[in-house]
């Protein structure tokens, strides 16, 4: 019995060695995808010059320092920090809900968070700078989302099911309101909207990266905190009341913080499709169901997924910057049919 014991723990050792050295394989592609992200552009960068501004070489040329910490380094960070809440909140959600197709924007997040931006650029802002009329109404309305899923949730009983229903009612009534929106629009007014709905990392700055990354860094501890109880969840909501754990309340819990992530990240960005609905299932098959590991890898598989796409988004048009939410559609989609064709996803 003990013989079988310890190569039970020394099975178990290695597979938690392997998941630590595929969170430290993608970290380091993270990381090159970044440095990538701050070379490229209209005016390109020599890497080795981009590396010894980022050290602080004295050495270091003035004008590459000057466009990398003013421009690219604010876009490039948040790149990252939006990839990690999107991914992060997909895990979540699709653990909560056991629903393979769900994500941030299965609730109608995204499409909440476009119609309050929507709404302010058709209203001129109510007298605010667009700066903070965008994201404001952005997030009020994201939130205003976020409350009316989980007060149908809670009136029955925080169900999967109703939760996901909910969101999608949503979706279809502030898509609609969008396009509302759009037709009273005037085309000048018109372009920024449509603008605004496909994403983009060019409105980035210090200020807006330092809210968003607050955020998120706040938010994620919160939700590590309950990688046993959302682990057991991937068991049956079933097995898992039989456990103890208080299904209802996790739901309501996990949702607010997801809500919380995805309307900040959107707020500043617009909408960016399929990082939240494909980062997770890539990295459950490098990972598996340990939310341990699977919540850290999702947001490192988010945010090189948004990080590669904003590389993408400067060189397919040479001296054009293609809208990020574009590329990560065009990106997901391929991404997703093969997760279906290799029979992937669960289901």
């Amino acid at each position: 019995m003990s013989g079988a014991i310890a190569a039970a723990m020394a099975a178990h050792r290695r597979r938690e060695r392997r998941r630590l050295g595929m969170l430290g394989a993608v970290a380091l592609a993270l990381a090159l995808s970044l440095v990538l992200d701050l070379a490229s552009g209209p005016a390109l960068l020599p890497p080795v010059e981009v590396l010894r501004s980022l050290l602080g070489d004295p050495a270091a040329d003035e004008t590459v320092s000057i466009i990398l910490w003013s421009l690219r380094l604010p876009m490039a960070l948040m790149a990252l920090t939006v990839g990690v809440a999107l991914g992060v909140s997909g895990a979540t959600v699709q653990t909560l809900l056991d629903n393979p197709l769900a994500s941030p924007y299965t609730l109608g997040l995204a499409a909440a968070a476009g119609f309050g931006a929507a709404l302010a650029l058709q209203q001129g802002g109510w007298g605010l700078p667009p700066v903070l009329a965008v994201p404001g109404a952005a997030f009020l309305f994201t939130s205003l989302a976020c409350a009316v899923v989980l007060g149908v949730g809670r009136l029955r009983g925080m169900a999967a099911n109703t939760v996901v229903l909910a969101g999608i009612a949503l979706l279809f009534l502030f898509h609609s309101l969008q396009s509302l929106m759009q037709f009273r629009a005037t085309p000048e007014v018109g372009q920024q909207i449509v603008f605004w709905l496909l994403g983009s990392l060019d409105r980035a700055t210090w200020q807006n990266l330092g809210i968003t990354a607050a955020v998120t860094a706040v938010s994620l501890p919160l939700l590590m905190r309950h990688c046993w109880a959302l682990t057991a969840l991937r068991l049956g909501e079933a097995r898992a009341r039989a456990l103890g754990l208080p299904v209802a309340a996790l739901r309501l819990g996990a949702v607010l913080l997801v809500s919380l992530m995805t309307a900040t990240a959107i707020a500043f960005v617009g909408t960016i499709g399929f990082i939240g609905l494909v980062a997770p299932h890539l990295a459950r098959l490098c990972i598996g169901e340990d939310q341990r590991f699977l919540l850290p890898m999702s947001g490192l598989m988010g945010a090189l997924m948004l990080s590669s796409a904003s590389v993408l988004s400067k060189v397919i048009l040479p001296g054009a910057l293609v809208p990020v939410g574009v590329v990560t559609a065009v990106l997901g989609v391929p991404f997703f049919f093969w997760l279906i064709l290799a029979r992937r996803l669960p289901g």
